[in-house]
């Protein structure tokens, strides 16, 4: 059974008369009848029952009718909201957001996305990198803006944002919050709070082994504002991105000797087709004015795709 033969059916239930039922859905009347005829000889039994002076309903005809309307009723809505998602009215995003990147830098993005493109809804869910790359490979978001000590491999494209110098997050009293900046080798012997999903601590680990720091472990949390908190309560010190800091009561000062920097990207799965909202937002991100990268930062693997 097909829709157009339930749409012929249902007009012919409401007119009861073939001629204006075919009027009323475009077609001749032979077709109109064919289609019934149809429908009859695959449901074993008559729908209508045609007289000289009239048409009705068999009591078959009537047992399917609400069914058909059901069937019609729900092939209209999914219509309709196709099309209202294509025009960009109550569509949804996924997007994914590792969990160390500060909201600060993108508040003016998204909301002015949300004043250019109202009718999109954007759900952001927070994770790790390893994570993200689990969602987005399943298909499970739709982009994942992120950043990794080690970038991506091939299966991955990537939108390079902007670059995030690390800092040094002190309370406001301590020694480091007079200094312009703080050399690595200046981390020897300060308590330290770890920030458990930070995608740069073996990196920073590293680092401060290389110049000799050996840092005084003290609390570990996943959870970023707890760090902040404690390390503006004056229990420690941590390494902090730059855009990341929203509790107040912090000095951040740039780590040097040497400088740790992240590129922030957005990442997606190259060849995989792009419904219409993505392929704005993916627009409306490339053109914002973030700053300026490097000369040599560019875009890896991205590939216009078409909006599906």
């Amino acid at each position: 059974m097909e829709l157009h033969e339930i749409r012929y059916f249902l007009a012919l239930s409401r007119v009861l008369n073939f001629t204006r039922a075919a009027e009323q859905c475009h077609v001749s009347q032979p077709a109109l009848t064919r289609a019934i005829q149809k429908m009859e000889a695959e449901l074993g039994g008559l729908l209508f029952s045609r007289e000289r002076t009239s048409t009705h309903l068999t009591d078959l005809g009537r047992l399917l009718l609400p069914h058909l309307e059901e069937v019609m009723s729900r092939t209209e809505a999914a219509r309709d909201s196709a099309h209202r998602f294509l025009r960009l009215e109550n569509a949804q995003l996924a997007v994914g957001v590792m969990c160390t990147v500060g909201p600060t830098r993108f508040v003016g993005f998204l909301n002015a996305f949300r004043n250019s493109h109202p009718g999109v809804e954007i759900t952001l869910l927070e994770a790790v990198p390893r994570r993200l790359i689990e969602l987005l490979s399943q298909g499970e978001i739709d982009v994942a803006i992120m950043a990794r000590p080690d970038g991506f491999d091939d299966r991955f494209a990537t939108i390079p944002l902007y670059n995030e110098r690390f800092m040094v997050a002190c309370p406001l009293g301590h020694k480091f919050a007079a200094q312009p900046a703080v050399e690595m080798r200046q981390m020897d012997g300060q308590i330290y709070l770890q920030r458990i999903n930070c995608e740069f601590a073996e990196y920073l680990a590293a680092q401060c082994r290389e110049s000799g720091a050996a840092l005084v472990r003290s609390y570990r949390s996943e959870r970023e504002d707890w760090i902040m908190t404690m390390v503006a309560a004056g229990m420690g010190v941590c390494f902090l991105p730059e855009y990341s800091a929203v509790v107040p009561g912090l000095a951040a000062r740039p780590v040097i000797a040497p400088e740790v920097v992240r590129q922030i990207s957005l990442v997606s799965v190259p060849g995989r087709r792009w419904s219409s909202p993505l392929a704005r937002f993916v627009q409306a991100i490339r053109t914002h004015p973030w700053p300026a990268l490097p000369p040599a930062a560019a875009s890896r693997g991205i590939d216009d795709n078409v909006a599906a």
